[in-house]
């Protein structure tokens, strides 16, 4: 499935779209989901008016997703692993593949483990917010992120990953 090829009619959940989702505002899908635990009101209504349905939830204390199985074609969670706690992430992953459609895909980014030094340099510098950095529960390489994937059910020949920004990112997606 690498040249999976996105339909006009499909639906997307984006974790951790952020307080203002740009992501969701700059992809073309039919119906775009997003979930964060800093969305007001204020946000749910706007994003509403461009399409974008927001709903505020912290994964942290409330990990099952409110949907039925098989309904999103895309699970996008974009620098958000690492602020999940990780005995939470089983779960978690757990229920986006649950309600992944069928030859669904879940995409993921992550800082690389060895990107943390720069990471807490760049935040002392205040090039990106510290809060931010402190916030983060734990780095993951290719290998640990497989296991998680294999335990949430996905199977190994439909997981890929690779790395971006230098290598001090990597990504993964998995096929349901």
């Amino acid at each position: 499935a690498e040249n999976m090829i996105v339909k006009k009619n499909s639906k997307i959940l984006d974790i951790g779209c952020g307080a203002y989702p740009l992501f969701l505002t700059q992809i073309d899908f039919v119906e775009k989901h997003g979930v964060d635990q800093g969305i007001s009101n204020d946000l749910q209504e706007s994003a509403m008016r461009r399409g974008i349905a927001l709903r505020a939830m912290d994964l942290q204390k409330e990990t099952v997703l409110p949907w039925e199985e098989n309904s999103f074609d895309v699970v996008s969670m974009l620098a958000v692993f690492e602020h999940i706690e990780p005995e939470n992430l089983p779960f978690l992953l757990g229920e986006i593949h649950r309600v992944l459609k069928p030859h669904g895909r879940y995409i993921m980014t992550t800082p690389a483990p060895w990107a943390a030094g720069v990471l807490r340099l760049l935040a002392k510098l205040k090039v990106i917010s510290p809060a931010e950095i402190a916030d983060h529960r734990g780095a993951y390489n290719h290998s640990a992120l497989k296991a998680y994937l294999l335990d949430a059910g996905f199977e190994g020949e439909k997981i890929k990953f690779g790395y971006f920004e230098l290598f001090l990112n990597l990504w993964a997606y998995a096929d349901k």
